[in-house]
């Protein structure tokens, strides 16, 4: 089975690590003009809940409109208005209880 999960989060709560199956909530923005989108590679992901998880920390980071988890890859696509820097993402990531590998190629 294919997880994906698409939210957009106006306030991030304290996520931890996957609770066993649940999944979270879905929601999407769209990408405004001269959005930047950029994949990564976390692991760890294992169910909807974790996508929405890490979702959700990442959702936080000032200037991100969407985030879409999806835990059978492993990748996480991030919309933003510009580009991020990746020393946030990655603690937004760890801050989930997951590790960020890195940008997928």
């Amino acid at each position: 089975m294919t997880a994906k999960t698409e939210i957009e989060i106006t306030e991030a709560t304290p996520a931890s690590g996957c609770c066993g199956g649940s999944s979270c909530g879905t929601g999407a923005a769209e990408a405004g003009e001269g959005a930047v989108t950029t994949v990564y590679e976390v692991s760890g992901m294992t169910c909807g809940h974790c996508e929405g998880a890490i979702s959700a920390e990442i959702s936080a980071i000032a200037g991100v409109t969407s985030v879409t988890a999806v835990a059978a890859t492993g990748k996480v696509t991030v919309v933003s208005a510009a580009p991020l820097d990746e020393a946030a993402v990655r603690e937004a990531v760890d801050e989930a209880g997951y590790e960020l590998v890195g940008t997928a190629a």
